[in-house]
């Protein structure tokens, strides 16, 4: 092995929009930490980053071409792709090809993919998920400041003397961020939280606004008002910097014209709104982050612009401690808007409406014109799909068939669809089952190229792996295909160094400061300084060679005239909010050891101890009135779309509310896709979705029998429940069952367990049954099943019997009892980054633990990562019966 092989890399971790620096040990073989030199993370990494060396390996990845569900060699399947695009064009037209990307792609992968389908097929029809979680903020930055541009930086959030984190469970999406907001406090600092739950969050939190949904419009119109009637105003900088007050407070004052008014609409107590009011009017530094509860949603863009709307009022742009703040939520969704990902959008900040963009770019790029667009966005374009307009579509490294609201249809739109081209490196999602063509794409740790993270800090992900199989990366897959199309000159990038120095060239050309986004300060980097470049904030440019921190300090915007714009806001809910009877309000969400959909987090067993599967978060109330009981299951149905999950009983949740997880799908669940209970409703300005306000029915899963299957070795699964959910352990995999049939188990065990059965204990009157399969004293399989769920044991030590070559006589006696009586049971996990569960905690508070330092000292949960923090101080205060 070569001394570069065995050297650490520094690369990114491909989950949140944090861009946290990491470093992999000996060429990948060795552990993954956090990278001490990275400005974002300074060392630290969460839970999941922490697990990225699990995720690696070529269990589950996706290694050869396959067309038309054959294997085939890699040239073949990319000749299959081109003349899909080839025939479709020339039958149909270029709209007739989509390209739908992800903020999991690389900057350089986006580039490529954008220049090809706009420049040179002539499609506008490009768009990414990140239309699912960020485009609101883009349409707000762009409707104030002339430009998507987020002017804070990650320092403005421990600067702030006001922190206001409005639909943002950072604790959990964002943990290092939270941790450095934690960190952070000091005396005279203060949080607010604005969120219709309480998260993990609302622990950092001074005051939570536990909001109606939907209303944030109206608490921050009425922030405004109140400004403007309590001399909270900066007066000069609206003078000198802005355009459109006047309109603006006219129309909050309909919509909010006082905090009685905004206190009745919100559903907040009064007192709650006057004092976030008066924190806010009294604080020059404040910082406002603002993520997917305010984005996504049916007003997504307008939420944005009236939190922007408070912050140009009082001057709080761009200043050290004082800035709105989007916080982004994939690791590369702004790479993806630099280059022109979303398909309203042509490429290094420019639009369509961008007066000369469209010649620029095609003259850029030696091509005899770009597309005319813009194209459709997510929702619409796999409408259009469904409806025949578009007969090729290219995924690459998104499972819209999971992500997708109104999941069905879009499944409908490509099982019609005639050419799917999906590229991925995992081999089995619920997205590639539609593929036509599936291409091998490199995966984390073979990737290299670029990111850029939230604070606009542009980021190098190294690769560290070699490729696996027949994998290459999107951008030379794509590149591939340009030649066989005859655009082969215009793609002869040989690395992603020359991908990159192109888009710096792209940003800077004609720019002349007019556009924000310019890194052309790059452009000339050589593939050895390509290599070695550190973290960067753009823009990069020849006024700012080494970056820049903040952006609209001196109160210049993007716009013609150089303001920015106040935005008038009107109050749009997503609809009336349902009588005290069914249905229920649906909010999505996040979990703290998932990513999206698991495609690579579920790899890792240790995510999927702290929620392991589906789960509905209910109010007390509720619970009660709708005949549910906490820990059982229950199942949410929005016409033909049902979510069946393990219900908690929880006051987190506001009465009439429910919360549900968006990661799990159909390879890890029977009835776990939350996309079933949101509807193709779309923000009219950005075109996101409304995620956070689906209605749905709320009833008890009605099951006879409950069970646990653990099997040594991946099987066919020969039989059937009305409810699975499947989690991988260290030592077997782990289903969770039930069922509202009735079954003859002593007949049917057998195809449950894969086998003859070698123990058995049965007992009909009580509803128990439980089998093992045994080969060469190996346990091979085992199910538990009872009428009462209560009864079921915990199975780690079950888990932990099948790394055994063989079962001593003690361990097959207590085979089927589920529990060893000398091993103490851990119980649920809270802290993953040290396997700390929840029997581990209660017998130490039972020692005299009083506190998270003892705990931490006793058990070293909280210590790293931090995320476990919350329900930490849940615990011991419900234990101690005080706050803690």
């Amino acid at each position: 092995m070569t001394e570069a092989a065995v050297s650490p890399i520094r690369t990114t971790c491909p989950y949140c929009g944090v861009g946290c620096g990491v470093v992999a040990a000996n060429g990948g073989a060795g552990p993954v930490s956090g990278d001490n030199d990275h400005p974002a993370n300074r060392g630290r990494l969460c839970v999941k980053g922490a697990s990225l060396g699990e995720t690696l390996g070529s269990h589950g990845r996706l290694l050869k071409a396959r067309v038309d569900g054959c294997e085939s060699e890699l040239p073949a399947a990319l000749d299959a792709v081109a003349a899909a695009i080839q025939d479709s064009v020339a039958k149909y037209g270029p709209s007739s090809v989509a390209f739908y990307l992800s903020g999991q792609l690389l900057t350089e992968d986006y580039y490529v993919a954008n220049k090809l389908a706009k420049g040179f097929i002539k499609t506008p029809h490009v768009d990414t998920n990140s239309r699912l979680c960020m485009s609101s903020a883009v349409a707000a930055h762009k409707r104030a400041f002339g430009a998507d541009a987020v002017p804070a930086c990650y320092e403005d959030l421990e600067l702030a003397d006001l922190l206001v984190l409005s639909g943002s469970n950072a604790a959990w999406n964002h943990p290092i961020l939270y941790q450095r907001m934690k960190t952070a406090a000091r005396e005279g600092r203060r949080v607010v939280v604005i969120d219709p739950r309480a998260t993990a969050t609302t622990e950092l939190a001074d005051l939570h606004l536990k909001l109606k949904p939907g209303t944030d419009t109206v608490l921050f119109n009425g922030l405004l008002v109140w400004l403007a009637d309590h001399q909270g105003l900066d007066s000069e900088y609206i003078r000198d910097h802005c355009a459109g007050f006047g309109d603006t407070l006219a129309e909050a004052r309909i919509a909010a014209p006082d905090t009685a008014s905004v206190a009745i609409q919100c559903d907040l107590p009064r007192a709650d709104v006057d004092t976030f009011y008066q924190w806010f009017a009294a604080t020059p530094r404040t910082v406002t982050g603002f993520s997917q509860g305010v984005n996504q949603s049916v007003a997504g863009t307008d939420k944005g612009n009236a939190i922007i709307n408070c912050h140009l009022a009082t001057g709080r742009v761009g200043q050290p401690g004082a800035s709105p703040f989007s916080l982004t939520g994939q690791p590369n969704a702004m790479g993806g808007r630099e280059v022109g990902g979303l398909a309203n959008t042509l490429a290094a900040h420019m639009d369509y409406d961008t007066p000369g963009a469209q010649a620029r770019v095609a003259k850029f790029w030696q091509t005899d014109g770009v597309a005319d667009g813009p194209g459709l966005k997510a929702v619409d374009l796999f409408e259009a799909i469904y409806r025949g307009d578009i007969r090729v579509v290219w995924i690459m490294a998104t499972n819209p068939a999971v992500s997708l609201p109104d999941t069905d249809r879009v499944r409908e739109a490509l099982a019609r669809c005639p050419t799917v081209i999906v590229s991925d490196c995992v081999a089995n999602t619920d997205t590639t089952a539609f593929a036509d063509i599936l291409l091998p794409a490199a995966g984390w740790g073979e990737k290299d190229g670029t990111v850029t993270n939230s604070e606009r800090c542009i980021s190098r992900q190294r690769a560290f792996l070699p490729l696996a199989g027949d994998a290459r990366p999107d951008w030379w897959l794509m590149s591939e295909v340009a030649w066989r199309l005859g655009f082969g000159e215009a793609f002869g990038f040989n690395t992603p160094a020359a991908v990159f120095r192109e888009h710096a060239a792209l940003s800077g050309c004609d720019n002349n400061g007019t556009r924000v986004f310019d890194i052309s300060a790059l452009a000339e980097l050589s593939d050895q300084g390509f290599d070695a470049l550190s973290p960067i904030q753009w823009p990069a440019s020849e006024e700012a060679p080494h970056g820049q921190a903040r952006l609209f300090t001196a109160g210049q915007f993007c716009t013609p005239d150089g303001r920015a714009r106040f935005i008038p806001i009107q109050t749009r809910l997503p609809r009336e909010s349902p009588a005290t009877a069914l249905p229920m309000i649906v909010n999505t969400g996040r979990i703290r050891d998932q990513w999206h959909t698991m495609t690579r987090t579920a790899r890792t067993p240790r995510l999927l101890q702290h929620r392991s599967e589906p789960f509905i978060e209910v109010h007390p109330e509720d619970v009660e009135r709708l005949g549910l009981s906490n820990g059982a299951l229950a199942t949410l149905t929005r016409n033909q779309g049902r979510f069946t999950g393990r219900v908690r009983s929880t006051d987190a949740q506001r009465p009439g509310e429910v919360f549900v997880p968006i990661h799990w799908n159909q390879q890890f669940a029977s009835e776990g896709l939350a996309t079933q209970l949101t509807a193709r409703i779309t923000d009219p300005v950005s075109g996101q979705p409304e995620s956070k306000f689906g209605l749905a029915d709320l009833t008890p899963f009605p099951a006879r029998w409950h069970g646990r299957l653990l099997c040594r070795e991946p099987q066919p699964r020969r039989w059937q429940a009305g409810y699975w959910s499947y989690a991988p352990l260290a030592e077997c995999g782990s289903w969770w069952l039930a069922g509202s049939e009735r079954v003859d188990w002593p007949r049917n065990a057998s195809q449950w367990l894969g086998g003859p059965l070698q123990q058995v204990m049965s007992d009909p009157t009580n509803g128990c049954f439980r089998a093992a399969r045994i080969v060469d004293g190996r346990l091979i399989s085992i199910l538990l099943v009872d009428a009462r769920p209560e009864r079921l044991p915990a199975v780690d030590w079950l888990a932990s019997c099948f790394a055994l070559k063989s079962l001593s006589d003690e361990q097959s006696r207590t085979l089927l009892a589920g529990r060893d009586i000398a091993r103490e049971a851990t119980g649920a996990i809270i802290c993953s980054c040290f396997q700390v569960g929840e029997r581990q905690i209660e017998k130490s508070v039972a020692n005299g633990a009083d506190s998270v330092e003892a705990l931490a000292a006793a058990l070293k949960c909280g210590t790293n990562c931090g995320s476990c923090l919350p329900e930490l101080k849940s615990m011991l205060s419900h234990s101690l019966g005080k706050a803690v």
